[in-house]
């Protein structure tokens, strides 16, 4: 705001000279006229001092009839000449173009500032830390902010945007306690939301020393029940099972989750990990053996059960001549839009340049609002950025690459971020 202020007061300085001068220079003009109305009627003056003395020489003697004559000739035409100007320029009537420049000097800075505070917008020119209000994936960095949206959703708290907002931004930020506030707002609004009962689950545990035991458990059980394939709420149902002991269920819940995954995905590795080390567990328990029997074997999926319906997935790589560009710890988003109206994100995922080459899948599990899914678009496109920033909104000097309008579903795409931002 306070360089807008400064170009403001630099084009007003530049704007009043143009206004202010001529007037000036005008009303200067009218002085000089005064000057010589004053001389012109000093000169008149004389002149009739001169007749006097002609007159009072040519009483006493002192001066011939016919100097007489032609001295009054001379005086007489001398007058005429002085009379006819100083009429002129007496006639002339005062200009108060000097008041008009000064009033304008002081005036038009006054009412610019004042008709900018009635009907501009102050708030427009305050400083946004990362993007602005918020970031292109709904995520608020600024304290200021946040403060600011915790204040109108006290006014209007029947806001489902604003809570999931401020919830991410939270959990971005690791303030669990407030994140875990702003979920348990967020549900109440939007209580059939598999997503968001498997985030408030995600930071119920991070708030509780990372226990998924008791509300945890409770809120991925209304997840699954909501959607039996979401993601994240099958990954960390494996995990409130581990925890407590529960082997069938997380291989149960692991295995729906690789079923979920592409197969050369470097995620389905670390799946099956933990399937492998949940069936080892189980086996060492009492009548675990005969547990294990009854439970289908562990095999790869078939590529037509790699991925939901609407999930893309494929593979990222950064072209070697930008390869000098980008820093391993720049962050790398991927992510898909709608090709048509808005061109908010539909799924992300944020990685870094050291995670490159990167094998990816976006699905509606990492949708950034409830009601905006892959699954509800019929043409997407795929975008990996790379941002020094770690904005993601495209800033000049970005990396990127592109797929090019698509079908949600699409498998096995290739990506290489070869272009710069402009």
């Amino acid at each position: 705001m306070t360089l807008f202020l400064i170009i403001c007061a630099v084009l007003l300085l530049v704007a009043l000279p143009f206004l202010v001068l001529p007037l000036w220079r005008s009303a200067s003009n009218d002085n000089n006229d005064h000057n010589e109305v004053l001389r012109d009627a000093a000169n008149l003056e004389i002149l009739r001092d001169q007749s006097t003395e002609l007159e009072a020489d040519l009483r006493d003697g002192l001066l011939a009839q016919d100097a007489y004559e032609q001295g009054k000739r001379e005086l007489q035409v001398r007058l005429l000449d002085e009379v006819k100007t100083t009429g002129q320029s007496v006639r002339k009537p005062r200009n108060p173009a000097k008041v008009m420049a000064v009033v304008l000097a002081v005036l038009l800075p006054v009412f610019s500032v004042s008709l900018y505070l009635a009907i501009g917008n102050t708030k427009a020119l305050l400083p946004h830390e990362g993007t602005g209000v918020a970031d292109g994936f709904g995520i608020i960095r600024s304290e200021a902010k946040l403060q600011e949206l915790e204040k109108e959703l006290q006014q209007q708290p029947e806001n489902p945007d604003g809570w999931l907002m401020l919830a991410r931004s939270y959990s971005e930020m690791e303030r669990f306690p407030d994140a875990v506030r702003a979920y348990e707002q967020l549900v109440k609004l939007v209580p059939n939301e598999a997503q968001l009962w498997a985030n408030y689950a995600d930071v119920y545990a991070m708030n509780n020393n990372q226990s998924l035991l008791g509300e945890p458990t409770r809120f991925l059980d209304k997840a699954l029940a909501l959607d039996g394939n979401n993601t994240l709420a099958l990954a960390l149902s494996g995990s409130a099972a581990m925890e407590r002991g529960d082997y069938v269920a997380a291989i149960t819940h692991w295995q729906n989750l690789a079923n979920q995954l592409p197969p050369d995905s470097a995620d389905v590795q670390m799946v099956r990990n933990g399937i492998q080390q949940a069936r080892e567990f189980l086996a060492l328990q009492k009548g675990g053996k005969q547990k294990l029997a009854r439970l289908p074997a562990d095999k790869a999926p078939s590529k037509a059960a790699a991925a939901p319906a609407t999930a893309v997935s494929g593979k990222v790589s950064l072209s070697p001549a930008l390869a000098g560009k980008a820093a391993p710890t720049d962050t790398l988003f991927v992510f898909a839009h709608d090709v048509q109206g808005k061109k908010a994100p539909l799924a992300v995922l944020r990685k870094q340049v050291k995670d490159l080459p990167l094998q990816f899948t976006l699905d509606d599990s990492m949708a950034m609002q409830p009601q905006a899914k892959l699954s509800g678009v019929e043409r997407v496109e795929v975008v990996a950025r790379v941002s020094r920033s770690g904005n993601p909104v495209a800033q000049p000097g970005d990396l990127q690459g592109m797929t090019g309008v698509i079908k949600p579903g699409s498998q096995g795409l290739n990506i290489v971020i070869d272009s710069v931002v402009k």
